[in-house]
C-alpha cells in the first residue's frame, strides 16, 4: 500500500468539485504536488498538500514531449519520491505511466481506496455528486466502478 500519493490537477478539480478534496489526506500518508499542477488547478491548495519541484528537469521534459507539463511534471515526480502513486485521470497519460512502468490510480481509485479502508461507507453518494458537475463518466464506468467498490 502506498503512503503516498501525487496528485495531478483533473483529482484537485474533481474532489473540489464535490467538496471531496479531503479524501486526499484521508487515504494518504503524505498528499504531493508539483508547481505546474498548482498553476493549472488556479486555486489555493490545501496547506496539507506539500509542493515539490522535480529535481531531473530533463525527465520532465522528456515527458512533456509526449503529456502537459503537469501531467509530465507529476509522473517525473515519482522517480524521486519513494513508495508513491500517481493520481492520473487522462487516458493518454495512464498509458504512458504503464509503459514506464509507473504505479497509478485514477480520483474514482481513490474513493473505492476509501471505502475499502473504512473512511466511506459508499461510493454511490460520491458517483451521485460527480453526475451533478460537468465532468463526463459513463454509465458503464460507474457500473465498473461500483462493482469494484462491491456496491452492484
Amino acid at each position: 500500500m502506498h503512503k503516498v500519493v501525487i496528485a495531478d490537477t483533473s483529482c484537485f478539480i474533481l474532489l473540489v468539485k464535490i467538496n471531496e478534496i479531503e479524501l486526499l489526506r484521508n487515504v494518504y500518508a503524505s498528499v504531493y504536488t508539483t508547481p505546474e499542477v498548482a498553476a493549472e488547478f488556479r486555486f489555493d491548495l490545501p496547506g496539507w498538500v506539500l509542493i515539490q519541484e522535480v529535481k531531473d528537469k530533463n525527465k520532465q521534459k522528456a515527458l512533456e514531449a509526449e503529456l502537459d507539463k503537469g501531467e509530465a511534471s507529476a509522473i517525473a515526480l515519482t522517480y524521486e519520491l519513494t513508495d508513491a502513486i500517481v493520481v492520473l485521470d487522462d487516458g493518454g497519460a495512464r498509458k504512458i505511466a504503464t509503459r514506464l512502468n509507473i504505479v497509478f490510480t485514477g480520483t474514482f481509485g481513490i474513493i473505492i481506496k476509501a471505502k475499502q479502508r473504512g473512511i466511506i461507507h459508499s461510493v454511490k453518494p460520491f458517483l451521485d455528486k460527480v453526475k451533478h458537475t460537468n465532468f463526463r463518466i459513463s454509465e458503464d464506468v460507474v457500473r465498473e466502478i461500483l462493482k469494484e467498490a462491491g456496491e452492484l
